[in-house]
């Protein structure tokens, strides 16, 4: 058992891709954490697509034992964090549990618009920071430029800073040895009443739900009767203990300490990240305070290709759920693609992972329709909706204002592509807030841009015209009044509920032209003509077809009167209508896929 006074709460905070992981990885070298045979790069991070893709999805916990130079032993504990900006909630989880946090900085790159958005994070929750630059021996390190970005964002001196490579393991320990003189041991009582922050969960399908505690207050034993403040739900914790590569149980958790809590909880539903555990005999007054919720940014229908896929799916997406909190998903349906899902998501990316581990874990293939944000509408009878479906958006008529969401986006890029990325913003309806220059070669642009502009396309626009150099960070801002409106696609006169969306009324015309002429290219010909309409409300502003197969069915006539053939022809003419009436015209999956991406 550790004194508070040898333990240290700690977690890395950094960019995507400045190496954090890599850096958790010498750390458990180290200590001793894990044998040199079972190393592998990125040990932490346990989901096959976290290694394929180089990133950190999930927040993963673990306690290493560290000896120092005076033979004291103390307790750290880890918990390693995702540096994506759809990810930042997992951040905040994190940060939550912590006294201090490694800020790592690339020695190429320096400074970016998710490092400052966790710089931000961690200083609105007191933690103390410790500077550390990476990947000093690359041949193009720029050690001494980077310290100066560090200087001017943190105040602090340049000694404070230490260089490392954590590829190498130059430099680690002296990270470490900072760990323990920097961040300060955890306070609280132990005979206090128990005050346990559950910081993460996820689900096991023998012992059921396990919690990811840290204990502020009291002590927390085996078999103690436990309940949570938010639904007042009380259960018996049959196992607690801590993180090492595995779940290790031990009898009790004491104040200061990381570990979990198993309680045969069943499901999700019934706990909430973010919430507080007390004991039943001795409970806490107050609930610990000041801890976000997690809302969703990004909205799609989930629907099965195999129509008969969708009781898979929605078992897929409860499991999903289990172990990835920040989904939610409600069932809808669609004349077009049938029974499906309305999923919620924290951003593209996030999108794109579930339907990456849908089709992995759970060997479910879907068609997702176009990402959406949630829109306030006013109704003329003072009533206020949140529409997340578009297809739901009550007529024109009865709309008073309609307002979307806005965002305040922070880019971090080198001073030659201020003049394209200012294009890009103002190509996106974005409205400039402040300019600020970090140093002579590099300036943060802040901007606030509608949620709508940014979840499609913006980011891979935003590389390709600073050739990877800039950086973004967004957050929800405020929700605005717009002059938008709802763009139907119609084939053969019928509207297809997955294509609708709502746009700003100035863009309406070229989307729907856009929509319309790659329709055209992917929906296969068929005996009749398919027309494919862009329309708001009953007016058209878009049109195109997909021509009919013609068949000769004159070939047979040689020579003779020309009323034969016009006979034959009129005939013709007349199935073809007759078979556009009954005709039904399938759209391939591709064309769905296709209108994800704006061009």
């Amino acid at each position: 058992m550790f004194d508070n006074a040898n333990i240290r709460n700690f977690c890395i905070i950094a960019h995507i891709d400045h190496g954090k992981s890599t850096l958790a990885d010498r750390f458990l070298e180290l200590t001793s954490t894990i044998t040199k045979r079972n190393m592998q790069e990125q040990v932490l991070d346990n989901m096959e697509l976290e290694r394929e893709r180089g990133i950190t999805i999930k927040s993963h916990p673990i306690r290493m034992l560290y000896r120092d130079s005076n033979n004291q032993e103390y307790c750290l504990n880890l918990i390693d964090t995702p540096g994506h900006v759809d990810f930042s909630y997992e951040v905040s989880r994190s940060l939550a549990a912590c006294e201090g946090a490694i800020l790592v900085v690339d020695a190429i790159q320096g400074v970016e618009a998710q490092t400052l958005s966790n710089i931000y994070l961690a200083l609105e929750n007191d933690l103390t920071i410790i500077p550390v630059i990476n990947k000093i021996d690359l041949p193009a390190a720029r050690v001494p430029e980077i310290k100066k970005q560090i200087v001017e964002l943190l105040g602090v001196s340049e000694e404070e800073i230490l260089p490392c490579s954590a590829k190498t393991g130059l430099g680690v320990q002296e990270v470490i040895e900072q760990v323990i003189e920097t961040i300060p041991p955890p306070k609280g009582v132990s005979e206090k009443p128990l005050q346990a922050l559950v910081f993460d969960s996820v689900y096991d399908s023998f012992r059921g739900v396990v919690a990811y505690v840290r204990v502020f207050q009291g002590s927390l034993k085996q078999g103690d009767q436990v309940f949570f403040f938010s639904n007042g739900r009380e259960y018996e914790a049959s196992e607690i203990g801590y993180f090492e590569m595995g779940r290790i149980s031990q009898k009790s958790l004491d104040v200061g300490q990381v570990g979990y809590v198993i309680a045969n909880i069943k499901s999700l539903g019934d706990i909430e990240i973010g919430d507080t555990i007390s004991l039943k005999r001795n409970p806490a007054k107050e609930p610990i305070a000041g801890y976000q919720e997690v809302k969703p940014m990004v909205f799609s229908g989930l629907y099965p290709i195999d129509k008969a896929d969708y009781e898979n799916l929605r078992t897929a997406l409860d499991k999903l759920k289990l172990n990835d909190s920040s989904i939610s998903f409600i069932p809808e349906t669609s004349e077009a693609l049938g029974f499906g899902f309305r999923g919620g998501f924290l951003g593209l990316l996030h999108m794109e992972i579930i339907q990456e581990r849908l089709l992995r874990e759970y060997n479910v293939n879907i068609i997702t329709t176009i990402p959406n944000v949630k829109y306030r509408v006013t109704l003329t009878s003072g009533e206020e909706q949140y529409i997340e479906n578009p297809s739901k958006l009550p007529a024109a008529n009865q709309i008073q204002s309609l307002c979307e969401p806005i965002a305040k986006v922070q880019i971090v890029t080198p001073t030659e592509y201020i003049g394209p990325i200012m294009k890009l913003c103002e190509e996106k309806r974005g409205s400039m807030d402040i300019m600020e220059y970090l140093e002579s070669t590099r300036v943060c642009l802040n901007y606030h841009i509608p949620l709508s502009e940014l979840i499609v396309d913006f980011f891979d626009k935003l590389k390709s015209c600073s050739r990877g150099y800039a950086s973004m960070d967004y957050e929800f801002a405020r929700y605005q009044q717009e002059d938008l409106t709802k763009l139907d696609i119609l084939i053969n006169g019928t509207p297809v509920d997955a294509f609708s969306t709502i746009i700003h009324r100035d863009n309406a015309y070229s989307f729907g032209q856009s929509i319309a002429s790659r329709l055209k290219k992917l929906i296969p010909r068929q005996m009749f003509d398919v027309s494919i309409q862009a329309s708001i409300g009953t007016r058209v502003i878009a049109r195109t077809s997909v021509k009919a197969y013609r068949k000769d069915v004159t070939s047979k006539c040689y020579g003779g009167d020309i009323s034969r053939k016009r006979k034959l022809l009129e005939r013709q003419k007349e199935g073809k209508k007759r078979m556009k009436h009954v005709g039904n015209v399938e759209i391939p999956q591709e064309a769905f896929l296709a209108v994800l991406t704006r061009e």
